[in-house]
């Protein structure tokens, strides 16, 4: 049946007219990198030159899956141009940590005022924060499209990496490392994985220069890690051995010991392992002055909480960092999408949930292979007990990678543990074999750029390789054996990245103009072939899906899973912030005005008097299916 629409005359008019219209919403779907540009940061300091860009990219458009990225150029070129990408763990706990609490260029003062990082890994090297996996922090998806395996998270971080270099190809070229801590420990290996296959891939037209790992205080083998509970917390004089509570203890490990041998295949997490823990802050609980019961933070032994967070309330900075974070106008100086209707949270319990990987093995298993092509460093804090020191050397010492065990360099010889001396300060040991460096971090918590940035910083600058005989400044003193190691960390240096400033901008003005050239011959064939109702149809379309809205909207469906999330006691410890967050869900940015964020007339945390023990803390781990931020 011929349709009604009056003439062709009309017909035609109507389509070009969808047609314009569909252009016009494509084009806008799709922005330019410098409509990322961050123009202004609420309450960052004048004049301090730190250029930033970030918004989101969507990397799942069947469920509106967008990641959301935070990239701080660096302050100097010393010898080669580098970028690292930095992940938090959880699952679910946001990059937004790493920013605002210990790599990035700022610290925050109060709620409103940041103030500069001098310990900041943007020296030498692009920052790039992501949010990941889908759900997390300021990142979004469908509520029923939440991540649930190690290799899909993978696959989805490469394809926004993909169309990440896409829109800034002026870093596609860069040596590239992957850093970040606890739970990332899993998400980082599979990662570099991924990158590395599709390397090797025919056809692949620009080969990202994968060069190395940084995983702090990282989960990485459970079977190693669940048994350094015990080991640490009687080092640490945290639990008495032959005590009734030890007791107690080694009855719920040896439960996990069996759990462990009946896996056909380990897993990243085991329930009755994580009981371990969660028995060891139950059972050494203790009477504070206030007549509230506290706990070993778990993140930093050194200090105690209020029974049950045993550290969710750490580090003190988020107290400043959620409210500064939730601001509108930092949203939208950040490019937060509308879309994203939920304020930020630091761990979001939903996704945590929901990420229960029970057909990845253990990141573990992929470190043998990764070391035969790249570098990797494992560094820990001294003072931290859910992915403490001692699980972390000895998944080390059971490795075997590059014709070797642990840290052996020949039969019964190992490699030397170097003490590490900062600015005069014992500040650790490094230890190195066969492409695996660990260092250990003196007095240092979970979050050990929190503590000692500059510190970090130096690892940072080391592992890199990092040459500043071009760049001048002073450089920090940093010795390993009381020989002094060659320079790298600088202060007060002339600002290198101005001098590669014009062949950046050359690139990326070739690459717009290459974009540009390609959607103008689309809309030439669009024009000639589609000048009928398909144009109207796919405008149509698209309005409709418009007004239907994402599903993670209030009101909206919330499938999936199959999880709980509990919000009481200590069953929602591994996801960080699960005791203040109750809800599975997020909430609307409306209702922020009138939200009440945990600060309380008081610390949450204090430290322990002489008489106390000391105390212990990971960040971020997911309840008992298994979250390490």
């Amino acid at each position: 049946m011929a349709p009604s629409w009056g003439s062709v005359g009309t017909l035609v008019t109507q389509s070009l007219l969808a047609l314009a219209t569909w252009t016009s919403v494509s084009s806008a779907a799709a922005p330019a990198a410098g409509d990322y540009f961050v123009h202004s940061l609420p309450g960052a300091p004048k004049d301090d030159g730190v250029k930033m860009h970030a918004g989101h990219i969507e990397i799942n458009p069947q469920h509106n899956g967008n990641l959301f990225f935070w990239h701080v150029q660096n302050k100097h070129i010393a010898n080669r141009q580098r970028t690292v990408i930095w992940l938090n763990g959880g699952p679910g706990c946001s990059s937004e940590d790493g920013v605002m609490m210990e790599i990035g260029p700022y610290r925050a003062k109060d709620s409103s005022t940041l103030q500069t990082n001098n310990g900041s890994w943007h020296e030498f090297a692009n920052l790039l924060f992501v949010d990941n996996p889908v759900g997390t922090g300021y990142s979004y998806v469908d509520t029923d499209s939440f991540v649930h395996e190690l290799d899909e998270m993978a696959d989805q971080f490469v394809t926004f990496l993909e169309k990440w270099f896409a829109l800034f190809p002026e870093y596609e070229h860069d040596d590239l490392y992957i850093s970040g801590e606890s739970y990332a420990g899993q998400h980082i290996p599979y990662i570099a994985k991924h990158i590395l296959d599709r390397n090797k891939k025919p056809g692949t037209k620009h080969v990202w220069n994968l060069k190395g790992l940084l995983i702090g205080n990282g989960w990485i083998s459970p079977s190693d890690q669940y048994e350094a509970y015990l080991k640490f917390a009687y080092e640490k004089g945290l639990v008495e051995k032959g005590s009734t509570v030890a007791g107690q203890i080694e009855s719920s490990y040896r439960i996990c010991q069996k759990n462990l041998a009946g896996q056909s295949q380990l897993e990243v997490d085991s329930s009755a392992c994580e009981s371990v823990l969660q028995e060891m802050l139950r059972l050494t609980q203790t009477a504070g002055s206030d007549g509230n019961s506290q706990c070993i933070n778990m993140y930093d032994v050194r200090l105690k909480d209020t029974y049950p967070s045993c550290g969710m309330n750490w580090p003190p900075d988020l107290k400043d960092v959620t409210p500064y974070l939730r601001r509108h106008d930092v949203v939208e100086a950040l490019h937060v999408n509308s879309n994203k209707v939920t304020g930020w949270k630091e761990c979001n319990g939903a996704v945590g949930a929901a990420f229960s990987p029970r057909k990845s093995p253990p990141s573990i298993e992929l470190l043998p292979g990764l070391l035969s092509e790249i570098d990797i460093l494992l560094f820990s804090g001294a003072e931290d007990l859910i992915c403490n020191h001692y699980g972390t050397e000895s998944l080390i010492s059971n490795m075997e990678w590059n014709g070797g065990k642990g840290f052996e360099v020949t039969p019964g010889n190992w490699a030397p543990r170097r003490d590490w001396t900062f600015e005069g300060e014992a500040a650790g040991f490094w230890q190195q074999a066969r492409n695996l460096t660990y260092v250990l971090f003196y007095n240092a918590s979970h979050m050990v750029p929190f503590d000692y940035p500059r510190r970090s910083r130096d690892m940072l600058d080391r592992f890199m390789g990092v040459d500043i005989k071009s760049i001048g400044g002073t450089a920090f003193e940093s010795m390993l054996d009381g020989e002094r190691l060659p320079d790298t960390t600088v202060e007060g240096a002339a600002n290198g990245t101005a001098n590669d400033q014009q062949a950046k901008e050359k690139e990326l003005k070739d690459a717009k103009w290459a974009a540009y050239q390609r959607s103008g011959e689309v809309v030439l064939v669009l024009v000639a072939i589609a000048a009928g109702v398909g144009g109207f149809y796919v405008w149509r379309a698209r309005r409709r899906a418009a007004l239907v809205g994402y599903k993670n909207i209030p009101g909206g469906s919330a499938g999936g899973g199959g999880h709980g999330v509990s919000g009481s006691g200590l069953d929602g410890f591994r996801n960080k912030r699960s005791a203040r967050d109750v809800e599975a869900g997020d909430f609307d940015e409306s209702e922020l005005d009138d939200l009440h964020v945990g600060t309380s007339a008081g610390n949450h945390y204090s430290i322990g008097d002489d008489s106390d023990d000391e105390v212990s803390h990971e960040k971020n781990k997911k309840s008992t299916s298994g979250q390490r931020a």
